[in-house]
């Protein structure tokens, strides 16, 4: 069924609403993941522990030691307080909702892509919503995202009564740059990843050794290991992908991971290719990026 659906999947991407109004058989990734090894990212110590089960692992892992190194993922606890969540959910539930495939729905804010014709319009895009400009101004706080230019914000709600969740993937590499930030609101969760041995040309990942050499972490050599990595996203975190992980991973949020509302705001960059002032249209949506609208 590659047309959209009333719920707003298409394709292989499913609800529990289109998948019982279709006899839609929803791939279970969860089943798929049983023959790799499992590792739990530790955010304190920034290494892998094993397990699979987020919560049961970081009460157990105390000593911090003999674990396996992850660079790539960073993740900063609390970086929002309660009051501030709750004021930014205030202005997030106040604008129009858009339906989204496989549960979601979705609030965006940058310019028009086309992924596969590599083209970049600026198209209606006219900044932020006002409300979420404290944390675009708390990002100069993060070491890690040194002159970080958001050009792309995107709010993301994850509703258990429909089955949400996102499919494995590689966040598009012609146009999104190398670091990928999360906001994460309303309830704890997991980022699931997984090594990707696919087609270079899927997710224009070929075109990351166009600029390579700009990344703030070097890709790993050897990522042929079939092991699975959980991410914990708590509950007011800033979580920060890169490296490895954003280009040789592809990354999912499972079903069987959302048990409570979630809303993540997901921040993205330009590439090294459109920041070098050359391109117009770049150059116009940079500037339309510095604006915040109420």
């Amino acid at each position: 069924m590659d047309y959209p659906r009333p719920c707003g999947c298409k394709g292989r991407r499913t609800c529990l609403l289109c998948e019982e109004e279709y006899g839609i058989l929803k791939e279970d990734f969860m089943e798929k993941y049983q023959d790799l090894a499992h590792y739990v990212f530790c955010y304190k110590c920034e290494k892998l522990v094993p397990g699979w089960d987020v919560d049961e692992v970081l009460q157990n892992h105390e000593n911090h030691s003999g674990c396996l190194d992850f660079p790539g993922i960073f993740v900063l606890p609390d970086f929002i307080s309660e009051t501030e969540e709750t004021e930014l959910m205030r202005g997030i539930d106040g604008m129009t909702w858009d339906v989204s495939q496989s549960g979601r729905r979705k609030q965006n804010f940058g310019p028009k892509t086309n992924f596969k014709k590599m083209k970049l319009q600026a198209g209606r895009f006219r900044g932020f919503p006002a409300f979420s400009r404290f944390i675009q101004e708390r990002f100069n706080s993060v070491a890690l995202l040194k002159n970080y230019q958001t050009i792309e914000q995107c709010s993301l709600e994850y509703d258990p009564a429909r089955g949400a969740s996102i499919d494995p993937h590689i966040d598009d590499c012609w146009i999104w740059g190398e670091r990928v930030v999360t906001v994460n609101c309303l309830s704890d969760s997991v980022l699931t990843l997984a090594p990707y041995h696919g087609d270079t040309k899927k997710y224009n990942v070929a075109l990351v050794n166009d600029y390579r050499q700009h990344l703030i972490s070097p890709l790993a050599e050897d990522h042929s290991g079939d092991v699975l990595v959980r991410v914990p996203m708590p509950r007011r975190s800033l979580i920060i992908m890169f490296g490895s992980p954003r280009y040789q991973w592809e990354h999912s949020v499972l079903r069987e991971d959302i048990r409570q509302r979630r809303v993540c705001i997901a921040y993205r960059e330009f590439t090294p290719p459109y920041l070098d002032g050359d391109n117009a249209v770049a150059q116009e949506v940079l500037s339309k990026a510095k604006e915040f609208f109420r």
